[in-house]
């Protein structure tokens, strides 16, 4: 029998099958063998920012179950356009409409919130006041700061400024009061660190080495060209590059054995679509399904992400475990300072540059393509590395043994 209690609670989950969702989905499954798991989400809505047609017609209120696991839902507002002000009400309003499920769940001995949403840790810090539980703060991305860094949230002036500083001191006494707080690289860790007095926890995203498995995939049906094919696969926000993207096609556009694949879905994917639909030497597409994921990924010659310079440690791409698992090398952009850029120096599965370093893509881009034994080095080092760092058996066992640590503990 299952003697503790654990409650999730976070915006993104099951059947979302990708980024936040899909890693809070694979940890709640794992810990459901030891304990008894509830969640508190919303209705999946990503990364199309739209509620799958499956549940729209659903009520407000939602109670499902995936095997053990107990899923409580709210119908939370998805803006079709998500700017800055529109997502605040997306958060406003799911976090305000999940109240009533908190009382819906009787026993928690712990909680754990994921952010984003940051507000997901006010509705922990309530729960666990009325179940006396503790609270394990999971940060898979620094909202406030990345909506800065990415300019998302626009110029910081006047009103503005002093609203955003007023965000970092909410974000401040939150942390304060968890129990642990955890993220998912060491520069997020340090920068945690610089925010909260709470111990803090390296947790980072995982891979499945068994379902990302280069020997065993088919070619998918959207690569099935003979030529040199540049993959892009996950969300089209504004956290990459996409400047510099459409400058790194417009400079391939005449050769004919370079072709580039985009597949995702995300709030720049229609203006993506308008600013390179004069190229021919570019596809796009809607994502996959989940379980074809490791034949697209598998299936191609090069994985590309471009990013800003100035997103340097806020955000971990997840999509990079898949992107390396794959036995394919990559190109990445963005501050050399980034936990992304000391992977790839360790590791040797790919390049990194800097945002500006346009001519050295480029040139990379053109040795890759023309010296198969180089990329295929390239891309057994990155699949080796990421095994012995991230694979799934070993980030979650280590994490129900920290989890074990904390609820063996007297308050």
């Amino acid at each position: 029998m299952k003697k503790n209690s654990i409650t999730l609670i976070g915006v993104n989950f099951y059947p979302e099958d990708s980024a936040i969702g899909l890693y809070s989905t694979q940890m709640v499954e794992y810990l459901s063998k030891f304990y008894n798991v509830d969640v508190i989400t919303g209705y999946p809505y990503y990364p199309e920012w739209e509620i799958r047609s499956d549940y729209k017609n659903r009520g407000r209120f939602l109670e499902e179950k995936k095997g053990s696991i107990n899923i409580y839902r709210y119908k939370q507002y998805v803006p079709k356009k998500p700017s800055f002000k529109n997502r605040i009400f997306h958060l406003l309003d799911w976090t305000l409409g999940s109240i009533r499920n908190i009382f819906k769940i009787k026993n928690s001995d712990l909680i754990i919130c994921v952010v984003p949403f940051t507000s997901s840790i006010v509705l922990g810090l309530f729960m666990a006041k009325i179940r006396g539980a503790k609270v394990w703060v999971h940060i898979q991305d620094f909202e406030f700061d990345a909506a800065v860094e990415s300019g998302l949230a626009g110029e910081q002036r006047g009103i503005k400024s002093k609203l955003f500083n007023g965000l970092f001191w909410l974000e401040k006494k939150l942390l304060n009061k968890a129990t642990i707080v955890s993220s998912i690289s060491y520069g997020m860790i340090k920068k945690l660190e610089s925010k909260t007095n709470r111990p803090t926890y390296f947790f980072p995203n995982w891979v499945d080495e068994n379902f990302i498995d280069p020997s065993k995939y088919k070619q998918h049906k959207l690569m099935q060209s003979d030529k040199f094919k540049i993959l892009y696969s996950g969300n089209i926000g504004a956290k990459q590059d996409w400047n510099f993207f459409i400058k790194v096609v417009d400079f391939f556009k005449e050769n004919s054995e370079i072709e580039f694949i985009i597949v995702g879905a995300g709030a720049k994917k229609d203006w993506l679509i308008e600013n390179t639909k004069e190229y021919k030497n570019i596809k796009h597409y809607m994502p996959v399904e989940y379980k074809t994921l490791p034949d697209l990924l598998c299936s191609a010659n090069l994985h590309i992400l471009f990013q800003k310079n100035d997103v340097i440690d806020t955000v971990m791409p997840s999509k990079l475990l898949g992107m390396m698992a794959s036995a394919v090398p990559s190109i990445v952009t963005g501050s050399l300072e980034s936990e992304v850029a000391k992977v790839f120096d360790k590791s040797k599965g790919g390049l990194f540059f800097d945002s500006d370093a346009f001519e050295k893509v480029i040139e990379s881009i053109k040795k890759l393509a023309s010296d198969n034994n180089t990329s295929r080095n390239m891309g057994i080092n990155a699949r080796v590395y990421i095994i012995e760092k991230f694979s799934s058996s070993k980030v979650l066992e280590s994490f129900q043994e920290k989890i074990e640590q904390i609820l063996s503990k007297e308050n």
